[in-house]
C-alpha cells in the first residue's frame, strides 16, 4: 500500500507530459469514482464471462473517451483550466460517489433538479462523518496532488494529434462492439446516472436549461364565470415524500392513521404522482393539463389563476419548489412562527397557526389556501414530528440510512405519517368550525418515497424506473355537510373511484369554486364528476 502510494505522488511530481497527465488523470477518474457503476453492470450481467467483460469493456471505453475528450480540449485551451476543472471535478465526485453509494440514487436531470432546489436546512441533514471520509480521501487529497502537480508544456498540434488518435481507436473499438448496445441501452438511465463526472455535470446542465425556459412569461388563461356566488373555503394540501404504503387508510397494517380513519375524510384509491420529486410534481399538481419535461408554453399555475379571477389566495409553505405565483398573501415558516404559539411551531403545524383568523378576515367570497407541507422529507425523518408523535420505536435517526435497521427506518418515517395525521385532522377541525361557509380540503402528497425497498432509498429516482412506492401516494378529499349540499356532491360515488392523479386537482378545485372556462375539465373534477342531479 506504501509502495502505491509513493508511486501514486510520484507521478505527480515527475512533471509528466500533457498528454500523458490527460491519460493518467482520466484512468484515475475512472477507477475512483465509477466504481459503482461497474459494480452495477457486474451484477446486471450474466455473471463474470467472455461476453459481459467484453460488454463491461465497451461502458470503459465510452467513459474513457468522453473524459479523455473534455480533458483534451480544456488543455488545448490552457493547463490551467485543465488542471482547475480536474480540481474541481475530483471534490464534486468525491460528493457524487458518496450519495450514488449511500442512497443508491441516480444522478439525472431530475436528480439534479432536486439538490438545485434543496435549501440549506435540509441539505446540513445530510452531513455525516462517512461523507467527510470520502470528501477528504476521493477529493481533498487528489485534488491536492493535481494542484501541487507540474506539466510539461506540449505544442497544441501534438495535443491534437493524441486527441485524434484516442477517438479513431476507441470509435473503432465502439464500432466493433455494437452487438452489447442493446445491454447498454436497456440501462441507460442508470449507467448515465452513475458517469462520473459527466451524470451531474451534463444533467445539471440540462436542468438549468429547463429551468430556464419555466421563467418564459406565463401565459394567462382564460377568464372564467362563477355559476354562484357562495361562501366558500377550499384548501389544498400538497404532502411531502408521503407513500400510500405505510397509510392505514390504504389497508396498512399499522395504525398511523387513527384520527382520520375516525373521521369523515374520503380516501381516494389508486392516487399516482405525475413525477418522483417536488418540483414537477408540484408543477403538475398546479397545472390545468400534465406539463411535460419539454415547456412549449408556461401557463399561469393555479394560485395566480385564481387570484386573477378574484379569488383570495393564501399560500402558507414550510418547503419550497412551487413555480412562480400571485397571489395576496404568502408565508414562510418563518413568519408564521412569530405569532405561532405551542411545540408544533418547528414542525408542519405552523402552517395552521391562525388560519382560521385569516380566513375570517379576508372580506372575499371564496378564498382558497395551499398548505405546503415539509411531511416526510427524508433522511431525517425523526426531526418531522414533535416527541410526542414518537409512538413507533426505535427510531432510525442517522442520515446514512443503509446503517440503521429497517425497523427502526420505518418506525421513524411512520411516525412522520402519524403526525400528519393530527395535522390533517386539526385543519379538519379548523374548517369545520367556521360558522356560515361551504369549506373542503384535499391532500395529496407531491410523491411517495423509498425506505430501502431494492436498496434504493429517499426520491427522485427517473420517472421510468421509478419504483412504485415512489409513485404511490394519499390523496384524502374533506367536505363539510354544506359544501356536500351546495355541490349536490354524491358521498358514495366519490368514494368508489377508481383511481386518481394529480392532474384532478386544478379541475376539482375549479368545481369547487363553481368556476367555469374554456380549460375547465369536467371528466377531471372529482366533485362535478360525483354530483347527483
Amino acid at each position: 500500500m506504501k509502495r502505491q502510494h509513493s508511486g501514486f505522488s510520484r507521478f505527480f511530481k515527475s512533471t509528466p507530459k500533457t498528454s500523458t497527465f490527460i491519460i493518467f488523470i482520466t484512468l484515475l477518474n475512472i477507477a475512483l469514482y465509477n466504481w459503482p457503476l461497474f459494480s452495477f453492470s457486474l451484477k446486471n450481467l450474466d455473471g463474470i464471462t467472455l461476453n459481459s467483460l467484453h460488454t463491461m469493456l465497451a461502458v470503459f471505453a465510452v467513459i474513457y473517451l468522453e473524459t479523455a475528450l473534455i480533458l483534451y480540449l480544456l488543455f488545448l485551451i490552457s493547463r490551467r483550466l485543465g488542471k482547475a476543472v480536474c480540481v474541481v471535478l475530483a471534490l464534486a465526485n468525491s460528493l457524487a460517489v458518496y450519495f450514488v453509494v449511500t442512497y443508491n440514487v441516480i444522478l439525472d436531470r431530475t436528480m439534479m433538479g432536486n439538490i438545485f432546489n434543496t435549501q440549506y436546512s435540509e441539505s446540513e441533514q445530510f452531513l455525516s462523518p462517512t461523507l467527510l471520509v470520502y470528501f477528504v480521501l476521493l477529493g481533498v487529497i487528489p485534488a491536492y496532488l493535481i494542484m501541487r502537480s507540474s506539466i510539461q508544456k506540449t505544442s497544441r498540434i501534438r495535443l491534437a494529434v493524441h486527441l485524434v488518435l484516442t477517438i479513431v481507436v476507441i470509435s473503432t473499438f465502439l464500432w466493433q462492439s455494437q452487438s452489447k448496445w442493446l445491454w447498454v441501452d436497456d440501462h441507460a438511465k442508470q449507467l448515465g446516472g452513475m458517469t462520473m463526472p459527466w451524470s451531474y455535470v451534463g444533467n445539471a446542465a440540462r436542468f438549468q436549461y429547463s429551468k430556464s425556459q419555466e421563467n418564459i412569461v406565463q401565459t394567462p388563461l382564460p377568464d372564467a364565470t362563477f355559476l354562484s356566488n357562495n361562501k366558500t373555503v377550499v384548501v389544498l394540501v400538497i404532502g411531502e415524500s408521503a407513500r400510500a404504503q405505510n397509510f392505514s387508510l390504504y389497508g396498512y397494517d399499522r395504525p398511523t392513521n387513527p384520527l382520520l380513519a375516525a373521521s369523515d375524510v374520503i380516501t381516494l384509491k389508486n392516487a399516482t404522482s405525475c413525477a418522483s420529486y417536488t418540483t414537477a410534481a408540484v408543477k403538475c399538481i398546479l397545472s390545468h393539463h400534465n406539463p411535460s419535461g419539454v415547456f412549449t408554453e408556461n401557463f399561469e399555475p393555479l394560485p395566480s389563476y385564481l387570484q386573477r379571477q378574484g379569488i383570495d389566495v393564501i399560500w402558507r409553505t414550510k418547503n419550497w419548489g412551487e413555480p412562480p405565483i400571485k397571489v395576496s398573501s404568502y408565508l414562510s415558516s418563518g413568519d408564521l412562527k412569530q405569532n405561532c404559539e405551542g411545540n408544533e411551531c418547528g414542525y408542519d403545524g405552523v402552517l395552521l397557526s391562525h388560519l382560521a383568523e385569516q380566513i375570517a378576515a379576508s372580506d372575499k367570497q371564496k378564498v382558497f389556501v395551499v398548505l405546503h407541507q415539509t411531511g416526510s422529507h427524508g433522511p431525517s425523518y425523526y426531526s418531522k414530528y414533535p416527541k410526542e408523535f414518537e409512538v413507533f420505536k426505535p427510531v432510525c435517526r442517522s442520515v446514512e440510512l443503509s446503517k440503521c435497521t429497517q425497523a427502526e427506518l420505518i418506525n421513524a418515517y411512520d411516525n412522520t405519517i402519524l403526525y400528519n395525521d393530527h395535522f390533517l385532522d386539526q385543519l379538519r377541525q379548523t374548517l369545520a368550525g367556521i360558522k356560515d361557509t361551504s369549506s373542503a380540503f384535499l391532500y395529496v402528497s407531491d410523491h411517495g418515497e423509498s425506505l430501502g425497498e431494492g436498496g434504493i432509498y429517499l426520491h427522485g429516482t427517473p420517472y421510468s424506473i421509478a419504483p412504485e412506492q415512489q409513485l404511490h401516494v394519499p390523496f384524502l378529499v374533506w367536505m363539510s355537510p354544506s359544501f356536500i349540499d351546495q355541490q349536490h356532491i354524491n358521498v358514495d360515488t366519490l368514494k368508489s373511484r377508481e383511481s386518481s392523479t394529480q392532474a384532478n386537482v386544478f379541475h376539482s378545485v375549479m368545481g369547487a369554486f363553481d368556476m367555469r372556462s374554456e380549460i375547465y375539465n369536467k371528466d377531471l373534477d372529482m366533485f362535478g364528476a360525483a354530483s347527483q342531479p
